[in-house]
């Protein structure tokens, strides 16, 4: 998204230095106090409305200037600055789904011709295809092996097609498990027992239950607030436990005992919402703990109660698809993470090297009261307070990495920038101004990459609502007892002996294969009619090639044209 970027960021400049000549032309609109038309134009987005002032006392019209240069350069170029970095990035990431796409089809291609026979040239059969995971996924069991030669066999037929084989990168990832035989995990318990546990699913399944804990949550949530309100200074968590805590950290621990034997231990901590009121509750429980015992160095368990209120996500889609776009996104942003700690670094290595020791106490006074001493007077007393802004340099690592933080959030930016400017020389803007630019190149793709997948998400979404990939397969006992002739020279035959076993008693075992979702999976469901057109221009391309090989003059440039022209 470079190319696309600077040329935007040239019409941005362009703009500036229109402006700038203007400003020039119409001396009365800019203050004195400025250091150069050029940069009182440039640092106007940042220090506005204070630059605006002196002209605006003077001539009520002066404000015209500053409000159109900066509806022009502010709302409009850096908004499309941004529509245009994110319509180039998703151009690329879609290139980049497609190449992917077409190296697995030609990696699925070369090896099913690689495992294929002279006697038997249609499809790949079982003992092949378990050669082939043998090499492929070494750990995996021989159960395995065979559930994903069954999931990948759609067709039914003795050997898998080609077609078959395309889903291999699909189904390789599978967790597999034995569904279980009755729909709840207390199917098998006594009469009694049984009732008991099936009322309290579908209690734990209802609506009205569902609403109730929101409800309680809310209250929650609520109360915290007025007691945070109503706290004083001589309050302290150590003199006693609230009641409160105690009422609503039972309700909280009686709802996830419910849900654990309404569900199941397996299906509750399945679930990441789950999982996560599970955390919460045992947080809590361990910070009323702390209150009580007066342990005072586990007091920060306390404030992670209002952590409950996200349950209140859970109420519309909309902050779902939120929530779970944050999480989708968290594994992915390790390496722009990365790419910014990089970027962070090389500046601070340079700032290091040109600024180190420039900025101290009570310098640059003439350049704000955020680096200047004042006596200030407090009743009878009078106290040197002095400006923190010297904390502001560039005298370690540590310190480098926060002015540059500071300076990429850009508020005050340029109180930093004239502090260390009039400790060294002009010259030094050309390094905070170069920071500026290349921050805002990184920002505006990671913002590009932030709406991308959002964009991406909410599009999904609204056409599809699985939350994972599931297959089932059905074992026979045919089969299982044919597979276990297969195997039989392995040491890995205990699932199957056991299944073998159980074949008298069921006319087969039916098993789960689970997956997460990836964004590869999302992709193939929001460009499948675009798919469809790549696979059949990357077939023409293979007819091609094929025909150059065998044809004994494809050296031809010519012979290659005619046979391309002919597809």
């Amino acid at each position: 998204s470079l190319p696309s970027f600077i040329d935007i960021l040239l019409l941005l400049l362009f703009f500036m230095v229109i402006f700038s000549i203007l400003g020039k032309n119409l001396n009365q609109f800019l203050p004195n106090k400025c250091c150069g038309y050029f940069y009182a134009v440039k640092i106007c987005c940042r220090f506005f409305p204070d630059v605006m002032m002196p002209a605006y006392s003077k001539n009520s019209w002066s404000c015209v200037f500053f409000i159109v240069y900066l509806s022009i350069e502010l709302y409009f170029i850096m908004n499309l600055l941004l529509a245009v970095v994110f319509d180039t990035f998703n151009d690329v990431e879609k290139m980049k789904f497609k190449s992917l796409l077409l190296h697995k089809r030609s990696a699925i291609d070369h090896a099913f011709q690689l495992l294929v026979s002279r006697q038997r040239p249609m499809g790949v059969s079982l003992k092949q295809f378990d050669g082939l995971m043998r090499y492929y996924r070494p750990r995996m069991s021989a159960r395995d092996r065979f559930l994903t030669y069954k999931a990948l066999n759609t067709s039914g037929s003795r050997m898998l097609s080609l077609q078959d084989f395309y889903k291999f990168y699909e189904v390789i990832g599978l967790k597999w498990k034995a569904r279980r035989s009755g729909e709840h995990w207390f199917d098998d318990l006594p009469h009694t027992a049984f009732l008991i546990f099936k009322g309290i699913n579908l209690l734990v399944k209802s609506k009205a239950f569902q609403y109730a804990m929101y409800v309680v949550v809310a209250i929650n949530g609520v109360w915290i607030l007025v007691e945070t309100y109503t706290l004083n200074s001589g309050y302290s968590w150590s003199k006693f436990v609230p009641w409160s805590y105690i009422v609503f950290l039972t309700i909280y621990g009686v709802e996830v005992l419910l849900k654990i034997a309404g569900l199941g231990p397996i299906n509750y901590f399945s679930s990441g919402w789950n999982l996560f009121d599970f955390s919460v509750t045992l947080f809590a429980f361990l910070g009323l703990i702390a209150l009580a015992f007066n342990r005072e160095p586990f007091y920060f368990i306390v404030v992670l109660r209002p952590l409950q209120l996200l349950r209140l996500f859970k109420i519309k889609q909309r902050y779902r698809n939120v929530l779970d776009t944050m999480f989708e996104l968290f594994p992915r942003m390790a390496s722009l993470g990365l790419t910014l700690i990089i970027f962070y670094y090389s500046f601070a290595i340079v700032g290091m090297e040109f600024f180190a020791g420039v900025v101290y106490p009570n310098c640059c006074n003439t350049v704000a009261d955020s680096y200047r001493q004042i006596n200030v007077t407090h009743g009878n007393t009078t106290v040197l307070e002095e400006g923190y802004y010297y904390l502001n340099n560039f005298n370690n690592i540590l310190r480098s990495f926060v002015t540059l933080f500071e300076l990429t959030v850009v508020n005050n930016w340029y109180i930093t920038m004239e502090g260390v400017t009039s400790m060294t020389s002009h010259w030094s803007r050309l390094y905070f101004m170069t920071f500026y630019i290349v921050t805002m190149v990184v920002m505006t793709i990671i913002v590009a990459f932030i709406l991308d997948a959002f964009v991406f998400r909410m599009n999904y979404s609204r056409k599809n609502h699985e939350n994972g990939i599931v297959f089932e397969v059905e074992v026979s006992r045919d089969e299982a007892m044919t597979t276990l002739e297969l195997y039989r020279q392995t040491c890995l035959t205990s699932w199957l002996t056991s299944c073998a076993c159980f074949c008298p008693q069921h006319s087969s075992l039916v098993y789960q294969g689970r997956r997460s979702r990836t964004k590869s999976d999302l992709s193939m469901k929001m460009y499948e009619e675009e798919i469809q057109e790549w696979y059949a221009e990357y077939s023409r391309e293979n007819v091609c090639q094929q025909d150059q090989i065998h044809d004994p003059h494809h050296d031809s440039p010519a012979s290659e044209t005619r046979t391309c022209a002919q597809i």
